[in-house]
């Protein structure tokens, strides 16, 4: 369950979260779709083919925080992803980072990313991500799982999303190479 816009981060409920994602089934074909909360309309989740998109935690908007306030609202976004991070890396060993440069610079052009690449893109998901994997589950094949921290645009709220795969993340290739 994602909680609302602006709860407070709870590292138990987050970490309860990725691992319930890690063992859900995910799609083997299809359509990426999106799933949201009935009655307020906040996204909860992206499923696509092999692939689940969810936020973990959301700031409140920052429409009117700047200054000394939005450094804050930063630092407290980036000490979650840190938090986290952390913990999953002495569960699961170190993670390391996949660097979403190549995404952020193709936006807007017409080139198609694989996905998840693809979805990342469309939900504004350009941080880099923290992965781990292969992770070993009770399904028949491994999983991945990355963390990332966001922001679609200045007033939006700062998003810590997960993502879990049942194959492998590489970096996409950088357009500027």
């Amino acid at each position: 369950m994602t909680p609302p816009a602006g709860a407070p981060f709870d590292l138990p409920s987050a970490v309860s979260v990725v691992e319930t994602a890690l063992s859900s089934p995910l799609p083997a074909s299809g359509p990426t779709t999106d799933e949201g909360e009935p009655l307020t309309g906040e996204w909860t989740s992206t499923r696509g083919e092999g692939f689940l998109l969810l936020p973990l935690w959301r700031s409140t908007p920052l429409t009117g925080v700047y200054g000394r306030e939005w450094n804050e609202a930063e630092e407290r976004a980036e000490s979650h992803l840190a938090a986290l991070t952390s913990h999953l890396d002495t569960h699961w060993g170190p993670h390391r980072t996949l660097n979403m440069r190549a995404p952020l610079l193709r936006r807007g052009s017409d080139e198609r990313f694989p996905e998840p690449f693809r979805t990342l893109s469309a939900k504004d998901c350009y941080g880099d991500l923290a992965l781990w994997g292969p992770l070993p589950t009770r399904l028949p094949s491994p999983r991945w799982a990355a963390l990332s921290l966001n922001q679609s645009d200045g007033d939006a709220p700062l998003i810590l999303t997960a993502l879990i795969t049942d194959h492998p993340l590489t970096e996409p290739p950088d357009p500027a190479s």
